[in-house]
């Protein structure tokens, strides 16, 4: 019976070290030594649970269940955050399993398990394998981060020729900068300040905007808008430069109402389209373009122990994680 040591978040927000168990190996579950994590957004959202915190882990398969068929011993993996479905309905036969009503999220189901750990168990079924040219630490923030921006553009068809606008230049705002411009869209880039400019146009960016002081915005028009930062934009600023039938993707995790004024949509003819994290034939793809075109996350490296992920939270409460953090264990 494995047992190992995940890393929980408790009413406080305390990490503290539990372990946990699981019986032998059945079906297609899969123990996988963890190598690397990542530390996403939505993470901050479980801290006060007692829970197994992350859902960015990458690792090597140290054994295998009785139905296992295409992963072997020593193989590099990663999961993200839907790790099973019912395989059945029509959403998950058509490639839509994160539609499925029996979807199984982090934070929903499994809460003995997490990437902060030590070790993991998860289905074969929702593990992917690791592209050669890409590295365990640059692995584990695309298994959430860059499955969300890549699947906005890809399950909804953005086009290459299009105009793609991104708001903020953070943890999903870099990811987004990338693979927008290697699939060869003109991206805009909107953040604060100019302190991010020099960054955003060595990603791929072909303009960028400090929106600071400015009360409107004189630009060519935007087929598509990410948004990727928590807090609400000033909707009066960005309408007015989404292209008609333009479609708006809010991408971050927030608490609250998404609030837009209402005659914009409807004369301009808007969408605003919800997209949650990439269903696994589209999550392959995602890893598959990265490696091919060397779209890396920056990353923020703290050990994976008690004190190196409250450093972690840390760095992301206060804004200074740039722009992904990446928990690896001390011994791999």
């Amino acid at each position: 019976m494995p047992s190992f040591t995940v890393y929980k978040g408790s009413k406080d927000g305390t990490i503290t070290a539990a372990t946990t168990s699981k019986p032998d190996l059945t079906g297609d579950q899969v123990l996988i030594k963890v190598t690397a994590s990542g530390l996403c957004g939505t993470d901050v959202h479980y801290r006060n649970q007692s829970m197994a915190l992350g859902h960015e882990g990458v690792g090597r398969v140290e054994s295998l269940g009785p139905a296992v068929q295409h992963l072997s011993v020593g193989d590099r993996v990663g999961w993200g955050y839907e790790v099973n479905s019912c395989g059945l309905c029509s959403f998950c036969q058509s490639g839509r399993e994160t539609f499925c009503s029996q979807r199984e999220f982090y934070g929903t189901a499994n809460f003995d398990q997490g990437s902060l750990a030590s070790h993991a168990v998860w289905r074969e079924a929702f593990l992917y394998k690791i592209p050669d040219d890409m590295s365990d630490e640059e692995a584990a923030p695309m298994m959430c981060g860059g499955a969300t921006v890549f699947n906005a553009l890809h399950m909804y068809a953005i086009p290459p020729t299009a105009r793609i606008g991104v708001i903020g230049v953070g943890g999903l705002g870099h990811l987004a900068i990338q693979f927008a411009a290697k699939m060869g869209a003109e991206v805009v880039v909107f953040s604060g300040t100019d302190s991010k400019k020099e960054e955003a146009m060595k990603l791929g960016a072909k303009e960028f905007v400090a929106m600071k002081g400015k009360d409107k915005l004189d630009i060519k028009p935007i087929d598509t808008l990410l948004v990727t930062t928590s807090a609400q934009p000033d909707w009066s600023m960005y309408l007015p430069i989404l292209a008609p039938e333009a479609t708006i993707f809010p991408l971050s995790v927030a608490e609250g109402n998404l609030e837009v004024p209402y005659m914009p949509i409807i004369l301009q003819g808007l969408r605003i389209q919800g997209s949650v994290v990439a269903p696994r034939y589209i999550h392959k793809r995602m890893l598959e373009f990265a490696a091919r075109n060397g779209i890396k996350p920056m990353l923020n490296k703290f050990p994976l122990n008690e004190s190196g992920i409250e450093d972690a939270f840390k760095a992301l409460d206060e804004g200074k994680m740039r722009y992904r953090g990446v928990l690896i264990p001390e011994e791999k």
